[in-house]
């Protein structure tokens, strides 16, 4: 068995931004067995799933912004594809891609 690779948060430092069927979200409850609960900017809460490379990769906390892609046959769940960065967070409030009172 071979000795996993941990990356540091430096690794983040290219912007992901959200394309179709993909939506921005707060943490607001880490539920365990890397699910947490997340309000989306459309509104509606959904138990997001960390997928296993950004959970070897990064940790998420409570209050962090993510990039969730909802399932298609399940709209109250989705897959949490990437963590940003404080830095990154200010970057979206000034290009309107997050708005100001959501973070």
């Amino acid at each position: 068995m071979g000795k996993r690779k941990v990356l540091s948060e430096s690794e983040l430092k290219d912007l992901v931004l959200p394309e179709k069927g993909e939506l921005l979200g707060i943490v607001e409850k880490l539920l365990g067995s890397d699910h947490a609960m997340i309000r989306c900017t459309d509104d509606k809460v959904r138990l997001g799933r960390i997928r296993g490379k950004l959970k070897r990769r990064i940790w998420i906390r409570d209050g962090d912004v993510v990039l969730v892609a909802p399932w298609e046959f399940d709209d109250g769940k989705g897959d949490i594809v990437w963590r940003y960065t404080v830095a990154q967070v200010d970057w979206l409030k000034q290009n309107n891609y997050l708005a100001t009172g959501f973070a």
